[in-house]
């Protein structure tokens, strides 16, 4: 492969033909495709990080208390009333620009309209 200005070769790497993800048994031998020491895959436990913020009966009950408490905040206010008035995309729109994220716009787009489907229910 030709060398550039800087040094560096136009060289790209080979394309990978085995798939990484699947690992083949080893069969103890030194050479060959599966070579390697014969090892047994450790089963790891769960990381605690994994579980935080989800929800119990606990933390609902604080949410919904601090939820009562604190109000919502002036975005969540302008994209209820988005919603009451049936602009769907515009609320997610808004909540994504809000909230940085297409997800966490669509969850927070999916958690006020069931508050405006319960409102309406109230009434």
């Amino acid at each position: 492969s030709a060398i550039t200005s800087r040094g560096l070769t136009n060289h790209t790497p080979p394309q990978r033909t085995q798939m990484a993800d699947a690992p083949k048994k080893r069969s103890g031998l030194a050479v060959g495709l599966n070579r390697g020491h014969v090892t047994h895959r450790l089963s790891v436990p769960p990381k605690i990080s994994r579980r935080k913020g989800a929800n119990t009966k606990q933390n609902k009950l604080i949410r919904s208390v601090i939820r009562e408490g604190a109000g919502m905040a002036p975005f969540e206010k302008r994209v209820l009333e988005m919603l009451k008035n049936d602009f769907e995309k515009k609320a997610l729109k808004f909540a994504e620009k809000r909230l940085g994220t297409h997800t966490r716009g669509k969850k927070k787009r999916q958690e006020l309209s069931d508050l405006v489907r319960a409102m309406r229910k109230k009434h």
